[in-house]
């Protein structure tokens, strides 16, 4: 448990490090990414570990590329370390990023993993963009606006990510 406190901190620093060289204040940034200070401060702190599509938005806030930012959070850690902190993100949810030289491209692709039965312990989230999700593994739950879409292994959703959604996993084995 401890190496993991260690690795959730590095993301918050990292954070912090921008925010400050930037000198963007936890209102500034708070307005720009239309999360809470309090949220945001906790992530700095290493309480709070935030989703793919918060590193997104506070990636863009800073003005960084958000896959740089994952990429640099990889490369501080041992190959045995960083497997751990990328994919154990939080309790029932993990990702990886599936592009990490896509720096500078539109697109950008991650695995995203949900322990049985569990979703995102945040709300629903929106960013700009797009998102597309294909299922591997699993049954999902996908919340785009109103609108429930169920999909199992090998079908795939569409959708435009400046909606608010969130992803559940509706089934008794880790959905991916």
């Amino acid at each position: 448990m401890a190496t993991k406190k260690i690795d959730e901190k590095s993301f918050g620093a990292k954070m912090k490090q921008l925010r400050q060289v930037r000198k963007i204040s936890f209102e500034q940034l708070a307005n720009k990414t239309g999360f809470s200070q309090r949220y945001l401060k906790e992530i700095e702190e290493g309480i709070a570990i935030p989703p793919v599509s918060a590193v997104i938005q506070i990636a863009k806030a800073l003005a960084i590329d958000s896959g740089s930012f994952l990429s640099a959070e990889e490369q501080e850690a041992s190959v045995k370390r960083r497997r751990e902190s990328f994919y154990k993100r939080t309790q029932a949810y993990s990702y990886k990023t599936l592009t990490p030289d896509a720096e500078t491209k539109h697109m950008k692709a991650f695995l995203v993993t949900i322990d049985p039965r569990q979703d995102h312990k945040m709300v629903e989230y929106k960013h700009e963009g797009e998102e597309f999700v294909y299922v591997l593994k699993g049954h999902v739950e996908v919340m785009v606006g109103e609108s429930q879409n169920l999909l199992k292994k090998g079908q795939t959703l569409h959708f435009d990510s400046g909606i608010a959604h969130k992803l559940r996993n509706v089934s008794d084995e880790e959905a991916k």
